[in-house]
């Protein structure tokens, strides 16, 4: 006999214990407060006098500030390729104020999330879009927080006003320029908005633009965007030549944009989050559409792959957790929803942040984050995210680092 009900025999005979659950106490938290994307906003418009504003971030002031956020682009991917990104590895040293350190993003580690932190100012139990698909309390349905489907209210979702917003009033010279396909979204709206947005196809015209932009005001607070190696790493990996090529390019867009600065000028360029592949093998990807123990008790499944909101039926969210927990836990952070908000993944009220009533139940009665190489994917319900092979949401380093590399003219 080789083992037993409560587990292996060693040699002698003896039981070996079972690993440990992960305690959700002891997760990488963001740095909310003092080093999270949700601290860079209001530390360059505090830098501009916008009143109203403080931040614990070591930057020095500057009246034009341009942020160049590239999409998935995450610190430890940047730092490992230092042929593929030459002119971004040599502002390494730049990171955070000089001090050559990372910022983090939210949790979770992932695209809505991390723009709504950027463009608030706010940690995400503040803002409210705590994951890529949440419980919408007010129908019970999941909401996609990227796309905004099913449809609800944006201002309502998300009252406050960004940063952006507020530096306009103010009376900084303050646009967006990104994607035209970007400019009516509700994610924008509520986000990223204030001021002007000026929309632009190519990657060179986004860059010649935003230095056009930063150079029409005494102040001025210009927000740009690029989303492809977001994209490559998603559907080939970031192990593939395609994303590589993508890196390439990106850096080459951030010299050019470097390269026009003009006077009295700062050039932010960071990430909404990183990236990890995960190998489409039963043990890596975890399909919950085909795990009966997982879909026990469980209504809703949101989050993604590596960062999950499970929404338990009524009555079952103990039992839910238990499971999960069981199953789970030695690959990844469970949570019960009250100890996944009292741990301080999505923001603490002393940082500024908390969860907020109206946030409450969008997060799951119970919160699993992966620790390991691992993706609870949904094959059936979720055929196009279960097919990609870089997955991000959760609070490792490869996935909450980011950069925040600086060049003044």
């Amino acid at each position: 006999m080789s083992g037993s009900a409560t587990g292996p025999l060693t040699p002698a005979g003896s039981v070996w214990p079972e690993p440990a659950p992960l305690d959700p106490r002891a997760a990488p938290l963001p740095r909310y407060g003092s080093g999270s994307l949700a601290d860079l906003l209001p530390a360059v418009v505090a830098g501009q006098e916008v009143p109203g504003f403080r931040s614990d971030l070591p930057l020095a002031p500057a009246d034009r500030v341009c942020v160049f956020l590239i999409d998935g682009l995450g610190w430890e991917l940047l730092r490992a390729h230092p042929a593929e990104a030459p002119f971004l590895t040599t502002l390494l040293s730049s990171s955070l104020g000089g001090t050559g350190a990372p910022l983090t993003a939210g949790f979770p580690s992932t695209t809505a999330t991390s723009l709504a932190s950027v463009g608030t100012g706010l940690p995400p139990g503040a803002h409210g879009l705590p994951g890529y698909t949440v419980a919408d309390p007010a129908t019970g349905q999941l909401m996609n927080q990227l796309r905004w489907q099913p449809w609800t209210d944006p201002y309502l979702w998300q009252p406050y006003p960004t940063v952006f917003q507020r530096a306009d009033a103010a009376g900084v010279h303050t646009c967006q320029v990104s994607a035209p396909t970007f400019e009516e979204t509700p994610l924008t709206k509520i986000a990223l908005s204030g001021g002007t947005f000026h929309g632009r196809l190519s990657g060179e015209e986004r860059m010649d633009l935003a230095a056009e932009q930063l150079a029409a005001g005494d102040r001025s607070l210009v927000y740009t965007y690029y989303s492809e190696v977001d994209g490559k790493g998603h559907r080939f990996g970031v192990d593939s030549a395609e994303w590589r090529d993508q890196l390439r390019y990106v850096d080459r867009l951030a010299q050019r944009l470097a390269e026009q600065l003009p006077p009295r000028a700062a050039l932010y360029v960071t990430a909404d989050h990183g990236m990890i592949d995960i190998p489409f093998d039963p043990e890596s990807r975890i399909d919950f559409d085909e795990d009966w123990e997982l879909r026990a008790g469980v209504a809703l499944l949101g989050g993604e792959g590596r960062a999950r909101h499970v929404y338990a039926v009524p009555g079952a969210a103990g039992d839910v957790l238990a499971v999960w927990r069981e199953v789970l836990g030695d690959r990844m952070w469970v949570a019960g929803r009250d100890e996944a908000i009292e741990a301080g993944w999505f923001g603490r009220p002393e940082d500024g942040g908390g969860v907020a009533e109206r946030v409450y139940r969008r997060i799951g009665d119970v919160v699993a984050a992966a620790a390991d190489d691992v993706a609870i994917v949904a094959s059936e319900t979720e055929p196009k995210e279960s097919a990609m092979v870089g997955l991000h949401g959760s609070m490792t380093p490869v996935e909450q680092l980011v950069p925040l590399l600086e060049v003044r003219s």
